[in-house]
Protein backbone atom coordinates (compact mmCIF):
# COMPACT_ATOMS: atom_id res chain seq x y z
CA UNK A 1 0.00 0.00 0.00
CA UNK A 2 1.57 3.43 -0.78
CA UNK A 3 0.38 6.63 1.00
CA UNK A 4 0.00 9.74 -0.99
CA UNK A 5 -0.06 13.30 1.75
CA UNK A 6 -0.63 16.68 0.64
CA UNK A 7 -1.53 19.87 1.95
CA UNK A 8 0.78 21.36 4.41
CA UNK A 9 2.64 24.58 4.57
CA UNK A 10 2.96 27.83 6.52
CA UNK A 11 0.04 29.83 8.46
CA UNK A 12 -0.07 31.97 10.93
CA UNK A 13 -1.37 31.48 14.40
CA UNK A 14 -5.64 30.77 14.36
CA UNK A 15 -5.24 29.60 10.56
CA UNK A 16 -6.36 26.78 8.63
CA UNK A 17 -4.78 24.46 6.28
CA UNK A 18 -6.14 21.18 4.86
CA UNK A 19 -4.00 17.85 4.64
CA UNK A 20 -5.01 15.26 2.26
CA UNK A 21 -3.95 11.56 1.85
CA UNK A 22 -5.06 8.50 -0.63
CA UNK A 23 -3.89 5.50 -1.58
CA UNK A 24 -2.24 4.61 -4.94
CA UNK A 25 -1.86 0.66 -4.13
CA UNK A 26 -5.39 -0.78 -2.75
CA UNK A 27 -8.41 -0.83 -3.92
CA UNK A 28 -9.49 -2.16 -0.06
CA UNK A 29 -11.43 0.01 1.81
CA UNK A 30 -9.04 1.05 4.87
CA UNK A 31 -9.00 2.38 8.14
CA UNK A 32 -7.00 6.15 7.61
CA UNK A 33 -5.55 8.32 10.39
CA UNK A 34 -3.09 10.55 10.67
CA UNK A 35 0.10 11.37 12.80
CA UNK A 36 2.21 14.05 13.75
CA UNK A 37 5.59 14.36 14.87
CA UNK A 38 6.86 17.98 15.86
CA UNK A 39 10.78 19.14 17.00
CA UNK A 40 11.81 17.08 19.60
CA UNK A 41 9.02 15.05 19.92
CA UNK A 42 8.04 11.61 19.65
CA UNK A 43 5.16 10.94 16.56
CA UNK A 44 1.83 11.28 18.28
CA UNK A 45 -1.71 10.40 16.96
CA UNK A 46 -3.75 13.25 15.65
CA UNK A 47 -6.82 11.51 14.41
CA UNK A 48 -8.50 8.61 12.77
CA UNK A 49 -11.82 7.65 10.45
CA UNK A 50 -12.36 3.99 9.74
CA UNK A 51 -14.21 2.44 7.38
CA UNK A 52 -17.52 3.30 8.61
CA UNK A 53 -16.66 6.99 9.08
CA UNK A 54 -16.33 6.95 12.59
CA UNK A 55 -13.67 9.28 13.87
CA UNK A 56 -11.28 9.85 17.23
CA UNK A 57 -9.37 12.10 18.25
CA UNK A 58 -6.40 13.29 20.37
CA UNK A 59 -7.51 15.96 23.07
CA UNK A 60 -5.20 18.53 22.05
CA UNK A 61 -7.22 18.47 18.69
CA UNK A 62 -10.48 17.89 19.48
CA UNK A 63 -12.76 20.96 18.05
CA UNK A 64 -10.48 22.47 15.81
CA UNK A 65 -9.77 19.63 13.74
CA UNK A 66 -12.01 17.55 11.52
CA UNK A 67 -11.02 14.35 9.89
CA UNK A 68 -13.15 13.10 6.87
CA UNK A 69 -12.98 10.71 4.25
CA UNK A 70 -14.68 10.52 0.61
CA UNK A 71 -15.20 7.68 -1.46
CA UNK A 72 -14.91 7.18 -5.43
CA UNK A 73 -15.30 3.85 -7.64
CA UNK A 74 -11.36 4.43 -8.09
CA UNK A 75 -10.58 5.97 -5.18
CA UNK A 76 -11.76 3.93 -1.88
CA UNK A 77 -9.02 5.68 0.60
CA UNK A 78 -9.16 9.72 0.16
CA UNK A 79 -9.01 11.04 3.98
CA UNK A 80 -8.50 14.90 4.70
CA UNK A 81 -7.95 16.43 7.94
CA UNK A 82 -9.15 19.78 7.92
CA UNK A 83 -7.10 21.83 10.69
CA UNK A 84 -8.69 24.78 12.11
CA UNK A 85 -7.50 27.28 14.77
CA UNK A 86 -3.88 25.73 14.23
CA UNK A 87 -1.37 27.39 16.78
CA UNK A 88 1.96 27.13 16.93
CA UNK A 89 2.06 23.89 19.29
CA UNK A 90 0.68 22.21 15.64
CA UNK A 91 3.91 22.94 13.84
CA UNK A 92 4.83 18.93 13.09
CA UNK A 93 5.16 16.89 10.18
CA UNK A 94 2.11 15.17 9.47
CA UNK A 95 1.95 11.36 8.24
CA UNK A 96 -0.63 9.68 7.01
CA UNK A 97 -0.81 6.29 8.02
CA UNK A 98 -3.25 3.18 7.74
CA UNK A 99 -3.45 -0.63 8.53
CA UNK A 100 -3.74 -3.55 6.26
CA UNK A 101 -3.81 -7.29 6.81
CA UNK A 102 -1.63 -6.45 10.19
CA UNK A 103 1.07 -4.53 8.42
CA UNK A 104 1.22 -0.89 8.95
CA UNK A 105 2.06 2.15 6.06
CA UNK A 106 3.10 5.33 6.43
CA UNK A 107 3.08 8.25 4.06
CA UNK A 108 6.53 10.47 3.20
CA UNK A 109 5.11 13.33 5.48
CA UNK A 110 4.28 16.96 5.25
CA UNK A 111 5.17 20.14 6.85
CA UNK A 112 2.70 22.30 8.64
CA UNK A 113 4.07 25.08 10.41
CA UNK A 114 2.30 27.52 12.24
CA UNK A 115 4.11 30.77 12.64
CA UNK A 116 3.35 34.34 12.95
Amino acid sequence: VQLQASGGGLVQPGGSLRLSCRTTTSALRLDMAWYRQGPGNQREFVAEVDTGNRTRYAESVKGRFTIYREYAEKQPNLAYLQMNNLQSADTAVYYCYTLRLGRAYWGQGTQVTVSS
